[in-house]
């Protein structure tokens, strides 16, 4: 089954890969970077931990 990278858009072969669903381990690493600086983001509302942070960081 042939697949699109997530990251660049590179058509790839799922089986045997893996990296899968990425192409490569760079584009692995760039859509984990791209979470670990919240540059995606899940909606939803803000819980209270975060609130409480907020406000301690005014």
């Amino acid at each position: 089954m042939i697949v699109t990278c997530p990251s660049c858009g590179k058509s790839i072969e799922w089986e045997g890969n893996d990296w899968r669903p990425f192409c490569s381990e760079r584009c692995k690493l760039v859509d984990l970077g791209a979470w670990i600086t919240e540059e995606y983001k899940i909606p939803g509302e803000t819980s209270n931990k975060e609130e409480s942070k907020e406000e301690n960081d005014r």
